[in-house]
């Protein structure tokens, strides 16, 4: 749970999991070592039952989140293409710069920052889009985006979906939605440090796949013929201590149960929003559409931000991230993810922010 003396409910990396933290320090293999590529090919296997997907194209990426966003990108849009983007927090934005990067036509649907996505306005935005791409947990906000409904209508389109800290925290259903492109990060529900982004893509968007992508390091099709039984290529030195400790972070997981997990973090997140109320603060996000492992509360007026989030951090080690954007200095963001995702943890921030706070 503890990382040197800290408890880490920011929205950016949380508290991994003991068996993660044991997986770094594991006696190093060779990057081609049998045993490695084992441990690399078990990893995969348990990325696929936590997608609940059967995509033989599902892999951890060398990188954090924001290169598995790359990576899905790259891959799939090139110079022409129109993609549909779904834009109400900062991530649905990265996502925007990433596809006119690709030469894509972007066709930017805005919503409210605090308020899900209209899956109608995502739908009805362009007729004949190659990519459709939404962020299903937004990070800046807390708000859960409806992907499936926006995949029950995509038609020709490939879905895009961001699952960063969506992914082992909340329900995320690859195949059972019909997504063709998910990608996610290590330092959320996984609970593992930041450094990997699993990735998985399924077949109808890796038969449309970039032929030669413009980044080389990203380019899958280097990786392996995925369409001619999986034969993998030796391509880049992978982070072999980084994948032993997401493999470890996995079993963990899986040990516990996907729907186990999904339940703690549902417990955690509505006790400390329904704690919160009661310190008399306002939760932000709209109800219905709240995450339970990442909410935004509206700092009270006359609150000093940076002095309460830097009190927190010294007197309880406790960090807590703020607002980004347009909302820097009015909300904080309480992350509890992963490992991190404990009442103990929820408790100790509750009666910390009340003393804090005079309430």
């Amino acid at each position: 749970m503890v990382v040197s003396d800290r408890v880490l409910m920011g929205p950016g990396p949380c508290n991994p999991y003991p068996e993660a933290t044991e997986g770094l320090t594991r006696p190093m293999l060779g990057h081609l070592d049998p045993e490695f590529i084992q441990i690399l090919d078990e990893t995969c296997d348990r990325l696929r039952t936590v997608w609940a997907t059967g995509n033989a194209v599902t892999l951890p990426v060398s990188g954090t989140g924001s290169a598995g966003m790359e990576a899905a990108f790259v891959n799939t849009v090139g110079p022409g293409d129109t993609v549909t983007v779904g834009v109400n927090g900062l991530f649905g934005e990265r996502m925007c710069d990433v596809a006119d990067r690709c030469g894509a036509e972007v066709i930017r649907v805005d919503g409210t920052w605090g308020q899900p996505l209209d899956p109608s306005a995502l739908l009805s935005a362009h007729p004949s889009p190659k990519v459709i791409a939404l962020v299903h947990a937004e990070t800046s906000t807390g708000v859960r985006n409806d992907v499936a409904a926006v995949a029950a209508g995509k038609g020709d389109a490939l879905l895009l979906a961001d699952c960063v800290t969506s992914l082992g925290g909340i329900p995320v259903a690859i195949d059972e939605w019909g997504v063709d492109i998910a990608y996610s990060g290590t330092q959320k529900c996984l609970g593992v440090s930041p450094g990997l982004a699993p990735l998985t893509i399924g077949a109808r968007a890796w038969e449309r796949r970039i032929a030669r992508p413009q980044s080389w390091y990203l380019d899958l099709g280097m990786i392996g013929d995925y369409t001619a039984g999986a034969t993998r290529k030796y391509h880049h030195t992978a982070p072999i201590a980084m994948i032993a400790s997401l493999h470890a972070a996995l079993g963990a997981l899986l040990e516990e149960g996907l729907e186990a997990s999904w339940a703690r973090h549902a417990q955690c997140g509505a006790l400390l929003q329904e704690g919160l109320e009661k310190l008399g603060l306002e939760l932000w996000a709209t109800e219905g559409s709240r995450l339970p492992q990442l909410t935004t509360v509206v700092i009270p007026e006359g609150v000093d931000d940076g002095a309460i989030r830097r009190t927190l951090l010294q007197r309880y080690g406790i960090e807590i991230g703020g607002g980004v954007g347009p909302w820097a200095g009015k909300l904080w963001r309480i992350g509890c993810m992963g490992h991190t995702a404990r009442i103990r943890n929820v408790t100790l921030l509750l009666a910390a922010l009340g003393e804090l706070l005079g309430r």
